[in-house]
């Protein structure tokens, strides 16, 4: 039987100013749920091999005795049938005994764990689900540049369990990708196979399979030599293969036209190095911005420099003197200066992302976006994420929330979209996309999406930035916090700097938080006050020292509501502090 190792799973929840029950291996959040389940078969697997067992040790014991008895009886019948007992045991146990025998014989103890798998089995993941883990870990391959052999000895950064790819494992992950016409992939996967079946490694896989899709996957990479070389491989293994002979002969006569239309005799042998990654050159794809995308996600081209940073800093926000922050501001602090966005720290309690979470996993479905032809809404390759709605009359932590957000921003929620949760499956992300809407038609009706107001509600070990490729911002999750920016400009333009990702999860679990703010009608103006935000009106955080390299440092609380006191008596000079990197 084939054993195939269960991929790991990695997940932010989302809250934009604006379902469908889909594959599993889109959330981790209901991934987990698989793990007990897994966990509760496993106990009835226990219980039906103990079952069998006594059943065992119960014939067992009836062979034995009888073996013990009839090598009495067959000495000599007569004499043992002289004794009247004997004879009526023989009886006995010819009549009664073994037919009690085969009643054992025929009790089935698997009934109870097929049952179990029956009932437990509507919640399993399909084929679809394996294919789209399969394609995930290729997504986190591409990303981060990690060879196959990271995956396969589960070399990845932020781990805390040791998972390793058998042969097996990444012969499947090669027909997965080959059977999507992924060449590229294909050739990645099926080499590391090959490279642990050299290695002495079990595997149930054969060789020559291996070798017929590594030679042909090769081929279609367009490296005739190598292809030339591994089909010969596999025809010294297996010389009857129905297709070796023939792929060889025409392997060998393509690269012979080819010498000649160069006007080559004499083909350089194939290389003896290794295929790994970076010896074929990735395909190009849809998405024009990908190698910058994927760069910040890896940290790489973060446009962070000296003089920006110089003009980033840390505050104490009272929302414009608002009541409920007064005795207890939020802090602030700048992650990027222009377009502006900003993170607030503690922004959600453990005890409300808990709540949150609970609330919105009974609930999630797979996440859609707007197809820009049709304006209807439907599922996407890029965007691989779960997600829930969540209504303020739902529970007072719902209602706590959004009145957070009004009180920090601002702005009404009343014109908002619901509160989205959002929770990442294996290699989850949302691709480079806008929160605004560009369709004309849309925003008569609905209006626009006027700023994004993100909660993170958990870490995340490896990978999972929000990037924004235009001006190369790289924002990383951190559990409890939330990040804010104006995704209009004063005119209600869009500003397209704003088109951010949320890139693949690499490891670890993440769920988001996303309220969006609507502008539906000119009365939604007056819940705006840009200048709450962008102005700097408010009062600003200061330091009893830094650490270089350290986050902000923020007075304690008595101090600062000292320190208020005094500014609104105008007997103390406000000075802005760095935000330190």
């Amino acid at each position: 039987m084939r054993k195939h190792l269960s991929l790991p799973a990695l997940a932010l929840v989302c809250c934009c100013f604006w379902g469908i029950q889909a594959e599993v291996y889109t959330s981790i959040g209901q991934m987990t749920d698989l793990i007990y389940t897994e966990k509760e078969l496993v106990q009835s697997l226990k219980e039906y091999i103990q079952a069998e067992e006594s059943k065992l040790a119960a014939v067992k014991s009836w062979a034995n005795k009888l073996d013990v008895l009839t090598l009495a009886s067959t000495s000599d019948p007569e004499v043992y049938l002289a004794h009247p007992v004997n004879a009526y045991k023989l009886m006995k146990r010819l009549n009664t005994e073994w037919s009690e025998l085969e009643s054992l014989v025929l009790q089935d103890p698997s009934d109870g764990f097929i049952s179990n798998m029956t009932v437990h089995r509507q919640y399993f993941p399909d084929e679809e689900d394996e294919k789209g883990a399969a394609k995930a870990l290729m997504r986190l391959q591409d990303t981060y540049k990690l060879d196959s052999e990271s995956f396969s000895k589960g070399k990845l950064p932020g781990v805390h369990h040791n998972a390793i790819l058998t042969v097996d494992d990444c012969y499947d992950m090669g027909k997965t990708a080959y059977n999507e016409a992924d060449y590229y992939h294909a050739v990645l996967w099926m080499q590391q196979a090959l490279r642990q079946m050299d290695a002495g490694e079990e595997h149930v896989v054969s060789k020559a399979d291996v070798l017929d899709y590594l030679s042909y996957s090769v081929y279609q990479m367009g490296d005739l030599p190598r292809a030339i070389e591994l089909t010969r491989r596999l025809v010294a293994i297996d010389s009857s293969h129905q297709r070796a002979g023939g792929n060889l002969r025409y392997f060998e006569k393509l690269l012979s036209k080819q010498l000649k239309e160069l006007n080559q005799e004499v083909q350089e042998p194939a290389t003896e190095e290794p295929i790994q990654l970076g010896t074929y050159k990735r395909p190009k794809d849809y998405l024009p911005e990908r190698e910058i995308y994927e760069g910040l996600c890896r940290g790489e081209g973060v446009k962070m420099t000296s003089a920006r940073r110089s003009r980033l800093y840390c505050r104490y926000h009272d929302g414009n003197r608002n009541p409920r922050l007064l005795l207890q501001p939020m802090k602030e602090e700048d992650e990027w200066d222009s377009p502006h966005i900003v993170r607030y720290l503690n922004a959600l309690s453990d005890s409300e992302i808990e709540k949150i979470k609970e609330l919105a996993k009974p609930r999630l479905a797979r996440a859609t976006v707007r197809d820009p032809k049709t304006g209807i809404l439907t599922t996407a390759n890029y965007r691989v994420s779960k997600s829930a709605w969540l209504e303020g009359e739902e529970d007072p932590v719902i209602e706590r929330v959004n009145q957070r957000i009004e009180d920090i921003t601002g702005l009404t929620t009343q014109t908002a979209e619901l509160l989205q949760i959002a929770n990442y499956g294996v290699g989850g992300q949302y691709e480079p996309h806008f929160d605004f809407s560009r369709r004309p038609q849309d925003i008569m009706v609905d209006g626009n999406r006027l700023a994004t107001f993100l909660n993170y509600m958990s870490d995340v070990e490896a990978g999972g930035a929000t990037v924004f490729p235009d001006f190369g911002a790289a924002i990383y999750p951190k559990k409890g916090t939330a990040v804010f920016w104006y995704n209009l400009f004063r005119s209600g333009e869009g500003d397209y700097r704003t088109r951010h990702a949320a890139c693949p999860v690499l490891v670890g679990c993440k769920w988001g938080e996303l309220d969006g703010e609507f502008n539906p009608n000119s009365q939604a103006a007056s819940n705006l006050n840009i200048n709450q935000l962008i102005g700097v009106s408010h009062l600003m955080c200061f330091f009893d020292y830094f650490l270089v390299g350290a986050p902000c440092m923020y007075l304690s609380h008595k101090l600062q509501s000292n320190l208020h006191r005094n500014v609104t008596s105008g007997s103390f000079h406000i000075k802005k502090y760095k935000k330190e990197d």
